[in-house]
């Protein structure tokens, strides 16, 4: 439901946010993980779980608990932004974008006309309160808060030329996939990687676009925010659900077996 973009005018007041990516799918979670104190919660439609219904559920759910929420769809297509916006998205990332032209049909499918070609069902959405918002149409281009991500040594290239199309607000890096585009996927650490990563940084800073990122190579939060990003996910639900229940039958085993009988499986970190 409509709502004066709180992300956006935090990060316009320069504070630096944390939260974690849902990729379950479950509005449960979002409900529980929404009330724990994160920033935010981002809602994986790339490569989460759950389709436009699940959307509007788990957006449901974070109304409830308080905790604004990013969308990432699946792809930069107008149709599914379209919808996506429809349902009461106000932040959203789009993946993979690999050139200015790409950020500018992500630009133009987010807003409304003159600024952009978003299809115009304002009396009958979600986002407008169903029509109950007068002026949705007026305020909704500037409410957006729109990201895109960097996702390859290519489009760190052209960094600067992404960061400055009129309408994208934060440029975000996604370091794993960029590696893998130089064949050093997981290989955080790489020179080859970290010297992309801080052409695409360097670009991003001195367009004045928000940063944003996950940690990667030995990079806690705290060490982005020192570096100068605005917005980190931290975690997952995935991710905690799963450490927290892998800790709990080491602690089990151990206590019935003894140490030497603790499973051995240590989950990868950085996503």
């Amino acid at each position: 439901m409509f709502k004066l973009n709180p992300l956006k005018k935090r990060l316009a007041a320069g504070e630096r946010l944390f939260g974690t990516w849902i990729a379950s799918g479950s509005a449960t979670n979002v409900e529980i993980l929404g009330q724990t104190g994160f920033d935010f919660l981002l809602i994986d439609l790339e490569h989460g779980q759950g389709e436009l219904g699940e959307l509007i559920h788990m957006l449901r759910a974070a109304e409830v608990a308080g905790t604004p929420c990013i969308v990432r769809v699946a792809w930069n297509d107008p149709v599914i932004l379209k919808r996506v916006l429809d349902a009461g998205v106000d932040s959203i990332m789009i993946p993979m974008v690999e050139t200015a032209e790409e950020a500018a049909a992500a630009v133009r499918a987010c807003h409304y006309p003159p600024h952009g070609a978003r299809g115009y069902a304002a009396p009958l959405v979600r986002a407008s309160n169903y029509g109950l918002v007068n002026d949705y149409i007026d305020i909704a281009n500037d409410n957006i808060l729109l990201i895109v991500q960097i996702e390859s040594t290519a489009a760190a290239s052209r960094a600067a030329a992404i960061a400055a199309v009129a309408g994208v607000d934060m440029v975000f890096i996604g370091v794993n996939d960029l590696a893998g585009s130089i064949g050093r996927l997981e290989q955080l650490d790489h020179p080859d990687v970290r010297t992309s990563v801080r052409e695409a940084e360097d670009a991003i800073r001195a367009s004045g676009r928000w940063l944003g990122t996950v940690p990667s190579a030995g990079a806690s939060w705290r060490d982005l925010f020192e570096a100068g990003y605005n917005l980190v996910p931290v975690a997952s639900d995935i991710t905690l659900l799963r450490d927290a229940a892998i800790a709990c039958v080491r602690e089990q085993i151990e206590q019935r077996d003894g140490a030497a009988g603790a499973p051995a499986l240590q989950p990868k970190r950085g996503y």
